[in-house]
């Protein structure tokens, strides 16, 4: 590519971006007017624990997204736990240990549906169709493909890793959601789903403009913050820099006492410089210790130790109640069930609806 070509691409795609933030606080004002309008898709893979970054990334927006009043649907992803791995692990802990999660965190699965992949048939047979619609290159410029690509350094890709994106396409579309929260990085899945629906509709003429098969979903971009781990790399559940939201006070007392700071006794808040020292700061604040200036500041020379008292502090003081639900939780599988089965009864429901009207539209409908 020239360095013309580049500066292109770089311009269209920061107009792109601003071109979704603005459609997205479009949408998060039209929310608070007429919710009912509104569903969203979000949901997380079983490959380990949820912890403080899920917590205040996701898991804190989709309660306050479904307190709006949004239909919220929040998927246990479980048939992508094998796209990059060579078998589920302990699954069935950890489908029930995030089941155990979402409630404590506030997902009232009366106003919610919580569902599992391997539990929706219609669902994943749609990647069939939807696999007619796209192309092997899409697919690999799809930035989650390249980076997993990359990552395995000539040992070979799988099939279902490189139709991820197919998959995330049919986990939206299936329910219908017209909203997926999501990161700036994710974008370029929705549009992938956007292009599917998009494609459908068009292939298979029986859907008129006015009633299309697929809803276009669009993206609400998450404000949150984000949290380094503990070591100061990206926080990440295979990389053990986490603090899971299980933990005990004592747990956290303990891998917190391990975070990366820096050499500077003075505290003060400057992501660029002290990334590490602000992370703690900011995870004291998104835990109710005060502006990260601000407990900066009431720390002073304190250094990183009184910082790293205070983070401990907040982050237990507001995750106990959210422990002691869990805690509540976690010790009752039959309920946790419970919850998942009645939310793949009613996903089974809707994915057999929408599974005949592609068919229907497919004239496969005898």
């Amino acid at each position: 590519m020239t360095r013309s070509e580049d500066a292109l691409e770089t311009a269209t795609s920061d107009a792109s971006l601003a071109r979704s933030k603005a459609r997205s606080a479009e949408i998060d004002l039209a929310i608070d007017q007429a919710p009912s309008r509104f569903r969203i898709l979000t949901g997380d893979r079983p490959t380990g624990h949820l912890h403080l970054g899920h917590y205040f990334g996701t898991l804190r927006n989709r309660v306050l997204l479904q307190n709006r009043g949004v239909e919220t649907w929040v998927l246990v992803a479980d048939y992508q736990v094998i796209t990059d791995r060579d078998g589920v692990g302990p699954i069935r802990e950890r489908v029930l240990g995030l089941v155990a999660d979402y409630l404590a965190a506030g997902i009232d699965p009366e106003r919610s549906t919580i569902f599992n992949h391997s539990a929706v048939p219609a669902l994943n047979q749609l990647m069939l169709p939807f696999l007619s619609l796209v192309t092997e290159s899409e697919l690999h410029r799809n930035p989650t493909v390249k980076a997993e690509l990359e990552a395995t350094e000539g040992r070979a890709m799988t099939g279902l890793m490189l139709t991820y994106p197919v998959h995330q396409a049919a986990d939206i579309l299936f329910c219908k959601a017209n909203i997926v929260p999501v990161g700036q990085d994710q974008l370029p899945h929705l549009e992938q789903a956007r292009l599917i629906a998009q494609r459908f509709d068009k292939r298979y003429g029986r859907a008129v403009e006015d009633h299309p098969v697929f809803r276009r979903p669009e993206a609400l971009l998450s404000r949150a913050p984000m949290l380094l781990g503990l070591d100061g790399e990206k926080m990440s559940k295979s990389r053990r820099n986490t603090i899971e939201l299980r933990m005990s006070a004592d747990e956290t007392a303990k891998a917190l006492r391990k975070a990366k700071t820096d050499s500077d006794r003075v505290i003060t808040y400057d992501p660029a410089a002290r990334p590490e020292v602000a992370n703690l700061l900011t995870l004291a604040s998104l835990c109710g210790a005060g502006a990260p200036e601000e407990i900066a500041e009431r720390i002073g020379d304190g250094g990183a130790g009184m910082l790293k008292r205070i983070t401990t502090e907040a982050v237990n003081e507001f995750f106990a109640p959210i422990r002691a639900r869990r805690a509540d939780l976690a010790a009752d599988e039959d309920y946790l069930l419970h919850v998942l089965h009645a939310g793949n009864e009613r996903a089974n429901a809707v994915a057999n609806e929408t599974l005949a009207a592609v068919r229907a539209a497919m004239g496969m409908d005898y």
